[in-house]
Protein backbone atom coordinates (compact mmCIF):
# COMPACT_ATOMS: atom_id res chain seq x y z
CA UNK A 1 0.00 0.00 0.00
CA UNK A 2 3.42 2.68 1.28
CA UNK A 3 4.11 1.68 -3.20
CA UNK A 4 1.09 3.06 -4.49
CA UNK A 5 0.91 6.18 -1.83
CA UNK A 6 4.33 6.97 -3.45
CA UNK A 7 3.14 6.16 -7.12
CA UNK A 8 0.54 8.29 -6.36
CA UNK A 9 1.97 11.03 -4.23
CA UNK A 10 4.91 11.33 -7.75
CA UNK A 11 1.84 12.01 -9.77
CA UNK A 12 0.25 14.49 -7.95
CA UNK A 13 3.49 16.33 -7.35
CA UNK A 14 4.61 15.84 -10.85
CA UNK A 15 0.39 17.19 -12.39
CA UNK A 16 0.82 20.01 -9.82
CA UNK A 17 4.41 20.94 -10.81
CA UNK A 18 3.68 20.66 -14.19
CA UNK A 19 0.58 23.82 -13.73
CA UNK A 20 2.77 25.81 -11.61
CA UNK A 21 5.45 25.73 -13.96
CA UNK A 22 3.55 27.46 -16.68
CA UNK A 23 2.06 30.37 -14.34
CA UNK A 24 5.60 30.93 -12.78
CA UNK A 25 6.84 31.14 -16.48
CA UNK A 26 4.40 33.51 -17.17
CA UNK A 27 5.35 35.71 -13.84
CA UNK A 28 9.25 35.48 -14.42
CA UNK A 29 8.42 36.66 -18.23
CA UNK A 30 6.48 39.52 -17.48
CA UNK A 31 9.18 40.58 -14.63
CA UNK A 32 11.66 39.95 -16.44
CA UNK A 33 9.96 42.04 -19.94
CA UNK A 34 11.03 38.88 -21.79
CA UNK A 35 10.13 39.07 -25.54
CA UNK A 36 6.82 38.33 -26.23
CA UNK A 37 7.26 37.10 -30.05
CA UNK A 38 9.00 34.73 -28.96
CA UNK A 39 6.98 31.11 -29.56
CA UNK A 40 7.31 30.00 -26.32
CA UNK A 41 6.34 33.02 -24.50
CA UNK A 42 3.65 32.77 -26.94
CA UNK A 43 2.46 29.61 -25.74
CA UNK A 44 2.61 30.37 -22.07
CA UNK A 45 0.90 33.36 -22.59
CA UNK A 46 -2.35 31.45 -24.30
CA UNK A 47 -2.16 28.68 -22.18
CA UNK A 48 -2.73 30.34 -19.00
CA UNK A 49 -4.44 33.83 -20.03
CA UNK A 50 -7.80 31.95 -19.29
CA UNK A 51 -6.97 31.45 -16.07
CA UNK A 52 -5.35 35.02 -15.49
CA UNK A 53 -7.74 37.18 -17.16
CA UNK A 54 -10.62 37.08 -15.14
CA UNK A 55 -8.14 36.91 -11.76
CA UNK A 56 -6.25 40.15 -13.28
CA UNK A 57 -9.83 42.34 -13.51
CA UNK A 58 -9.14 41.64 -8.87
CA UNK A 59 -5.65 41.88 -9.07
CA UNK A 60 -4.02 43.93 -11.28
CA UNK A 61 0.16 43.84 -11.78
CA UNK A 62 1.67 45.47 -9.49
CA UNK A 63 4.41 46.80 -11.12
CA UNK A 64 6.15 44.48 -13.02
CA UNK A 65 4.50 41.47 -10.83
CA UNK A 66 1.76 39.86 -12.24
CA UNK A 67 0.02 39.45 -8.41
CA UNK A 68 -2.91 37.11 -10.25
CA UNK A 69 0.17 34.47 -11.42
CA UNK A 70 1.27 34.61 -8.30
CA UNK A 71 -2.01 33.81 -6.28
CA UNK A 72 -2.67 31.06 -8.87
CA UNK A 73 0.35 29.14 -8.07
CA UNK A 74 -0.18 29.64 -4.23
CA UNK A 75 -3.34 28.43 -4.71
CA UNK A 76 -2.17 25.29 -6.77
CA UNK A 77 0.60 24.71 -4.19
CA UNK A 78 -2.33 24.81 -1.49
CA UNK A 79 -4.68 22.87 -3.84
CA UNK A 80 -1.84 19.91 -4.25
CA UNK A 81 -0.82 20.44 -0.36
CA UNK A 82 -4.61 19.23 0.72
CA UNK A 83 -4.48 16.28 -2.03
CA UNK A 84 -1.29 15.28 -0.59
CA UNK A 85 -2.57 15.07 2.98
CA UNK A 86 -6.10 13.51 1.95
CA UNK A 87 -3.95 11.10 0.43
CA UNK A 88 -2.73 10.31 4.07
CA UNK A 89 -6.12 9.99 5.54
CA UNK A 90 -4.72 13.54 7.77
CA UNK A 91 -6.96 16.63 8.07
CA UNK A 92 -4.04 19.25 8.97
CA UNK A 93 -4.76 22.87 10.28
CA UNK A 94 -4.96 25.41 8.12
CA UNK A 95 -2.69 28.24 9.06
CA UNK A 96 -0.25 25.18 8.41
CA UNK A 97 -1.56 24.55 5.43
CA UNK A 98 -1.10 28.23 4.41
CA UNK A 99 2.30 28.65 6.00
CA UNK A 100 3.34 25.62 3.82
CA UNK A 101 1.93 26.51 0.36
CA UNK A 102 4.20 29.86 0.75
CA UNK A 103 7.17 28.06 1.53
CA UNK A 104 6.27 25.08 -1.48
CA UNK A 105 5.95 28.36 -3.97
CA UNK A 106 9.44 29.99 -2.47
CA UNK A 107 11.25 26.28 -2.77
CA UNK A 108 9.62 25.72 -6.59
CA UNK A 109 10.80 29.65 -7.60
CA UNK A 110 14.12 29.09 -6.14
CA UNK A 111 14.24 25.49 -7.70
CA UNK A 112 13.06 27.07 -10.95
CA UNK A 113 16.19 28.92 -11.22
CA UNK A 114 18.60 26.66 -10.49
CA UNK A 115 17.40 24.17 -13.14
CA UNK A 116 16.70 27.23 -15.25
CA UNK A 117 20.19 28.80 -14.65
CA UNK A 118 22.00 25.38 -15.14
CA UNK A 119 20.10 24.47 -18.63
CA UNK A 120 21.03 28.32 -19.63
CA UNK A 121 24.73 27.41 -18.82
CA UNK A 122 24.70 24.04 -20.67
CA UNK A 123 23.56 26.43 -23.89
CA UNK A 124 25.55 28.61 -23.26
CA UNK A 125 28.82 26.49 -23.29
CA UNK A 126 27.91 24.16 -26.18
CA UNK A 127 27.10 27.52 -28.35
CA UNK A 128 23.63 26.81 -28.52
CA UNK A 129 22.17 29.14 -31.51
CA UNK A 130 21.67 32.58 -30.29
CA UNK A 131 18.27 33.26 -31.51
CA UNK A 132 16.92 29.84 -30.60
CA UNK A 133 13.24 30.26 -28.72
CA UNK A 134 14.27 27.95 -25.50
CA UNK A 135 18.01 30.16 -25.35
CA UNK A 136 16.33 33.58 -26.00
CA UNK A 137 13.70 32.95 -23.03
CA UNK A 138 15.97 31.10 -20.62
CA UNK A 139 18.41 34.21 -21.47
CA UNK A 140 15.95 36.75 -20.23
CA UNK A 141 14.71 34.94 -17.29
CA UNK A 142 18.14 34.54 -15.59
CA UNK A 143 19.97 37.88 -16.56
CA UNK A 144 18.08 39.89 -13.65
CA UNK A 145 19.65 37.82 -11.68
CA UNK A 146 22.61 37.29 -13.19
CA UNK A 147 23.39 40.91 -14.09
CA UNK A 148 24.60 42.11 -10.69
CA UNK A 149 27.41 39.57 -11.07
CA UNK A 150 28.34 39.60 -14.58
CA UNK A 151 32.21 40.32 -15.45
CA UNK A 152 32.92 39.97 -11.80
CA UNK A 153 34.00 36.22 -11.06
CA UNK A 154 35.55 35.59 -14.16
CA UNK A 155 38.18 33.16 -14.39
CA UNK A 156 40.37 31.50 -17.65
CA UNK A 157 37.54 32.44 -19.37
CA UNK A 158 34.86 31.46 -17.58
CA UNK A 159 32.22 33.47 -15.70
CA UNK A 160 31.45 32.08 -12.77
CA UNK A 161 28.31 34.16 -11.92
CA UNK A 162 25.56 31.23 -12.74
CA UNK A 163 27.26 28.96 -10.42
CA UNK A 164 27.25 31.18 -7.91
CA UNK A 165 24.02 32.40 -8.39
CA UNK A 166 22.74 29.06 -8.32
CA UNK A 167 24.54 28.70 -5.05
CA UNK A 168 23.11 31.29 -3.25
CA UNK A 169 19.25 29.89 -4.31
CA UNK A 170 20.22 26.33 -2.67
CA UNK A 171 21.00 28.30 0.42
CA UNK A 172 17.76 30.03 0.26
CA UNK A 173 16.17 26.37 0.05
CA UNK A 174 18.26 25.57 2.94
CA UNK A 175 18.21 28.79 5.26
CA UNK A 176 14.71 30.11 4.60
CA UNK A 177 12.51 27.84 2.61
CA UNK A 178 13.28 24.73 4.96
CA UNK A 179 12.71 26.62 8.10
CA UNK A 180 9.55 27.92 6.51
CA UNK A 181 8.18 24.38 5.86
CA UNK A 182 9.21 22.84 9.00
CA UNK A 183 6.75 25.53 10.89
CA UNK A 184 4.15 24.58 8.20
CA UNK A 185 4.22 21.50 8.81
CA UNK A 186 4.54 21.48 12.44
CA UNK A 187 1.16 23.81 12.16
CA UNK A 188 -0.19 21.88 10.02
CA UNK A 189 0.12 18.60 12.03
CA UNK A 190 -0.65 20.43 15.29
CA UNK A 191 2.49 19.62 16.65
Amino acid sequence: MNYLVNALSFLIELAFGAAAALFVLRLLAEASRADFHNPLSQFVYRTTNPILAPVRRLLPNWRRINIAALIVVWLLMLLKRVVLFALLGLFPHVLGLLVLSIADVLDFIAMFYVVLIFIWSLMSLFQVEQYHPVYRLAGSLVDPLLRPLRGKLVAGGLDFAPWAVMIVLILVRILVVSPLADIGAKLALGL
